[in-house]
Protein backbone atom coordinates (compact mmCIF):
# COMPACT_ATOMS: atom_id res chain seq x y z
CA UNK A 1 0.00 0.00 0.00
CA UNK A 2 1.78 3.47 -1.17
CA UNK A 3 2.46 5.96 1.85
CA UNK A 4 0.47 8.00 2.59
CA UNK A 5 0.92 12.37 3.86
CA UNK A 6 -0.53 10.97 6.82
CA UNK A 7 1.83 8.85 7.47
CA UNK A 8 4.62 10.66 6.42
CA UNK A 9 3.41 13.88 9.18
CA UNK A 10 3.29 11.44 11.84
CA UNK A 11 6.60 9.74 11.20
CA UNK A 12 8.01 13.20 11.27
CA UNK A 13 5.92 15.18 13.61
CA UNK A 14 3.18 17.82 12.50
CA UNK A 15 5.39 20.94 13.81
CA UNK A 16 5.97 23.76 10.96
CA UNK A 17 7.34 26.83 11.49
CA UNK A 18 5.84 30.40 10.03
CA UNK A 19 6.43 34.17 9.86
CA UNK A 20 4.16 36.74 9.06
CA UNK A 21 3.79 38.25 5.35
CA UNK A 22 5.35 41.83 6.99
CA UNK A 23 8.15 40.62 8.96
CA UNK A 24 11.32 41.21 6.97
CA UNK A 25 13.68 38.64 4.90
CA UNK A 26 16.31 39.03 7.59
CA UNK A 27 13.74 37.81 10.34
CA UNK A 28 12.63 34.68 8.06
CA UNK A 29 16.19 34.01 7.67
CA UNK A 30 17.03 33.75 11.37
CA UNK A 31 14.15 31.17 12.18
CA UNK A 32 15.23 29.17 8.56
CA UNK A 33 18.90 29.24 9.81
CA UNK A 34 17.78 29.00 14.06
CA UNK A 35 15.59 25.75 13.10
CA UNK A 36 17.93 24.60 10.29
CA UNK A 37 14.96 24.66 7.46
CA UNK A 38 15.20 25.29 4.07
CA UNK A 39 11.40 26.98 4.11
CA UNK A 40 9.16 28.91 6.44
CA UNK A 41 5.33 29.26 5.95
CA UNK A 42 3.57 32.79 5.45
CA UNK A 43 0.70 33.28 7.75
CA UNK A 44 -1.69 35.99 8.21
CA UNK A 45 -2.76 36.90 11.67
CA UNK A 46 -5.37 34.79 11.42
CA UNK A 47 -2.88 31.90 10.26
CA UNK A 48 -4.18 31.81 7.06
CA UNK A 49 -2.09 30.50 4.54
CA UNK A 50 -0.15 33.02 2.18
CA UNK A 51 3.02 31.81 0.65
CA UNK A 52 5.99 29.90 1.13
CA UNK A 53 9.62 31.87 1.46
CA UNK A 54 12.70 29.33 0.80
CA UNK A 55 16.26 29.81 1.52
CA UNK A 56 16.20 29.63 -2.43
CA UNK A 57 13.84 32.80 -2.71
CA UNK A 58 16.09 34.80 -0.50
CA UNK A 59 19.36 34.43 -2.28
CA UNK A 60 17.47 34.53 -5.60
CA UNK A 61 15.26 37.71 -4.63
CA UNK A 62 17.39 39.49 -1.82
CA UNK A 63 21.03 38.54 -2.68
CA UNK A 64 21.60 38.08 -5.83
CA UNK A 65 19.70 41.31 -6.79
CA UNK A 66 21.81 43.31 -4.01
CA UNK A 67 19.10 44.04 -2.22
CA UNK A 68 18.27 44.42 1.76
CA UNK A 69 17.68 41.47 3.89
CA UNK A 70 16.55 43.90 6.85
CA UNK A 71 14.43 46.51 4.69
CA UNK A 72 12.82 43.81 2.08
CA UNK A 73 9.32 42.21 3.51
CA UNK A 74 8.68 38.53 3.29
CA UNK A 75 5.45 39.62 1.37
CA UNK A 76 7.54 40.98 -1.80
CA UNK A 77 9.44 37.50 -2.22
CA UNK A 78 7.64 34.65 -0.84
CA UNK A 79 5.82 32.33 -3.39
CA UNK A 80 2.14 33.00 -3.72
CA UNK A 81 0.97 30.40 -5.80
CA UNK A 82 0.82 27.64 -3.67
CA UNK A 83 0.99 23.82 -4.74
CA UNK A 84 -0.53 22.05 -1.63
CA UNK A 85 -1.60 18.67 -0.53
CA UNK A 86 -4.38 16.68 1.66
CA UNK A 87 -3.25 14.21 4.53
CA UNK A 88 -4.61 11.28 1.93
CA UNK A 89 -2.45 12.17 -1.46
CA UNK A 90 0.25 10.16 -1.88
CA UNK A 91 3.73 10.23 -1.51
CA UNK A 92 4.23 9.53 -5.07
CA UNK A 93 1.62 11.74 -5.99
CA UNK A 94 3.98 14.72 -3.52
CA UNK A 95 6.84 13.50 -5.63
CA UNK A 96 5.05 14.32 -9.16
CA UNK A 97 4.30 17.42 -8.37
CA UNK A 98 7.82 18.33 -6.65
CA UNK A 99 8.67 17.57 -10.14
CA UNK A 100 6.45 18.66 -12.50
CA UNK A 101 6.70 21.99 -10.34
CA UNK A 102 10.29 22.63 -9.42
CA UNK A 103 9.65 22.94 -5.97
CA UNK A 104 10.99 21.41 -2.33
CA UNK A 105 8.68 21.80 -0.15
CA UNK A 106 4.66 21.74 -0.01
CA UNK A 107 2.09 22.60 2.55
CA UNK A 108 -0.72 20.06 3.68
CA UNK A 109 -4.37 21.19 4.11
CA UNK A 110 -6.91 19.32 5.64
CA UNK A 111 -10.57 21.20 4.62
CA UNK A 112 -8.68 24.35 4.67
CA UNK A 113 -6.56 24.00 7.64
CA UNK A 114 -2.99 23.77 7.80
CA UNK A 115 -1.47 20.59 9.05
CA UNK A 116 2.03 20.27 8.38
CA UNK A 117 4.84 20.81 5.59
CA UNK A 118 6.28 18.23 4.03
CA UNK A 119 9.79 18.21 1.82
CA UNK A 120 11.57 16.64 -0.80
CA UNK A 121 13.51 14.85 1.99
CA UNK A 122 11.01 13.38 3.64
CA UNK A 123 8.86 12.33 0.38
CA UNK A 124 12.70 10.68 0.15
CA UNK A 125 12.84 8.80 3.52
CA UNK A 126 9.79 7.78 2.80
CA UNK A 127 9.72 6.40 -0.47
CA UNK A 128 12.71 4.69 1.28
CA UNK A 129 11.70 2.99 4.44
CA UNK A 130 8.81 1.53 1.54
CA UNK A 131 10.91 -0.01 -0.35
CA UNK A 132 12.98 -1.45 2.44
CA UNK A 133 10.22 -2.85 4.03
CA UNK A 134 8.84 -4.41 0.30
CA UNK A 135 13.05 -5.75 0.07
CA UNK A 136 11.95 -7.45 3.61
CA UNK A 137 8.65 -8.60 2.87
CA UNK A 138 10.17 -9.86 -0.14
CA UNK A 139 12.98 -11.42 1.55
CA UNK A 140 11.46 -12.62 3.50
CA UNK A 141 8.57 -14.66 1.16
CA UNK A 142 11.54 -16.32 -0.87
CA UNK A 143 13.22 -17.60 2.47
CA UNK A 144 10.19 -19.15 3.70
CA UNK A 145 10.11 -17.21 6.91
CA UNK A 146 7.18 -14.41 7.44
CA UNK A 147 8.74 -11.06 8.44
CA UNK A 148 8.23 -10.27 12.19
CA UNK A 149 8.43 -6.66 11.95
CA UNK A 150 5.86 -3.81 11.77
CA UNK A 151 5.02 -1.80 8.85
CA UNK A 152 7.26 0.91 8.84
CA UNK A 153 5.57 3.37 6.75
Amino acid sequence: MATTVAQVLAHKGQQCWTVAADASVEEAVSVLAERRIGAVLVCSSGNRLLGVLSERDCIRQVIWQKKSAAATRVADVMIRDLVCVAPTDSVEYCMGLMNDHRIRHLPVVNHGELVGLISIGDVVNATLREKQFLIEELEGYISGSPSVRPAAH
